[in-house]
């Protein structure tokens, strides 16, 4: 006769319960998300020299990511005591710490998003870096022109012209209009005084734009630039063209403000090349300007970050899925908090694994926080 004994329940090797040993597994891939997102931080960085770490330059605050890293150290332990409240059976103290750690998660966020707009602000964002002085000329002249267009879609609408030369062509003539009469009406008066400032914004922008195109010193004035792409002194005809430009712009020659076509000229008989300095020089005068000023308000000066765009990128995207983890997590307290006074010993085991979730996001701050902000 067989004896059938009865079969031993299958039981699980670790003696956690299964969304406790899930969280853990999820949490394993987690790590090796990150672990990839800094390693390569640390491969680029130390392969790249002259990495930028001036937190003046790259407009990192070692405070707020100071204060950031305190407040989600204090978030985790509101946590640990939520929980421990919860298997003490006091959850009125337990809610009550649960929504202290979902302020500071919401206080994080807060702090994090001022360091996004001073990034936004000074335009530290990925491929909108220049890397030389070139670039950061090119970036100024492109800024310039958006903001000149701009100006001048507002101020010319009712034309409805959109080309940049037909609206400069228009402003032009309607002030050369309104100042050849004797007596002005209070309306053009007000366009008079509207358009002046901007028709000297629009020339100081095709000044500094024909100056950087061809790559000539901003010494060098643009009504000469015709007369030095056609120089031949030899040539008669270019002798009588130049007696004719020195003719027709007489009185900037008595002003002093235009001088013999030579005293610009190197030794070599050429042009010296623009510099970040003049460019960025025009612009400060610009804001020193009060007719200008209020028109190229958002006009900033512009420096080259060697590897800057490498930086925001990968600052960018690990603080930033830093951030959707704190969201993630934020959502989850939600869910425990809108329980109210529902919140019983059943919760602890939820409770408790968004705690080994929030612990994590906190644990990868950690990491982040002196790579980033201090190394």
């Amino acid at each position: 006769m067989t004896t059938h004994h009865p079969k031993t329940p299958l039981k699980m090797g670790i003696p956690i319960p299964n969304s406790k040993l899930g969280m853990w597994l999820f949490l394993g891939t987690e790590i090796m998300f990150f672990t990839a997102f800094i390693g390569t931080f640390i491969v680029l960085k130390m392969g790249s020299p002259g990495w930028p770490t001036d937190v003046h330059v790259t407009h990192i605050s070692i405070m707020a990511g100071g204060i950031n890293t305190f407040v989600l150290i204090l978030s985790s332990y509101f946590v640990v005591v939520a929980h421990d409240a919860i298997l003490g059976q006091k959850f009125a103290k337990a809610w009550q710490f649960m929504l202290w750690t979902l302020l500071l998660g919401f206080l994080f966020l807060g702090i994090k998003g001022y360091e996004y707009s001073g990034k936004f602000a000074h335009d530290i964002l990925p491929g909108h870096i220049p890397e030389s002085d070139k670039q950061a000329m090119d970036k100024v002249v492109r800024k310039f022109g958006e903001i000149v267009q701009s100006r001048l879609d507002t101020a010319l609408a009712d034309t409805k012209l959109t080309k940049r030369e037909d609206q400069k062509s228009e402003l032009d003539t309607k002030i050369a209009e309104w100042k050849s009469k004797a007596d002005l009406t209070e309306k053009e008066k007000a366009k008079l005084a509207e358009y002046e400032p901007l028709q000297q914004m629009v020339n100081e922008y095709v000044n500094m734009k024909e100056h950087v195109r061809n790559n000539w010193s901003m010494s060098f004035p643009l009504v000469a630039f015709d007369q030095y792409r056609t120089m031949d002194e030899s040539s008669d005809d270019w002798k009588k063209k130049y007696d004719d430009w020195k003719t027709a712009n007489k009185v900037e020659f008595d002003n002093g403000n235009l001088k013999d076509l030579k005293e610009y000229l190197d030794q070599d008989g050429k042009i010296g090349p623009v510099t970040l300095h003049e460019v960025n020089a025009k612009v400060v005068q610009m804001h020193a300007d009060p007719k200008l000023a209020p028109l190229v308000s958002s006009l900033q000066e512009s420096h080259p970050i060697l590897y800057g765009n490498l930086f925001a990128s990968n600052y960018f995207l690990m603080t930033g899925f830093h951030a959707i983890h704190v969201i993630v997590g934020l959502l989850m307290f939600g869910l425990v908090l809108k329980k109210g006074s529902k919140l019983c010993l059943a919760d602890a085991y939820f409770v408790e694994n968004i705690g080994l979730y929030w612990h994590f996001v906190d644990l990868v701050w950690i990491f982040l926080f002196p790579l980033i902000y201090i190394i």
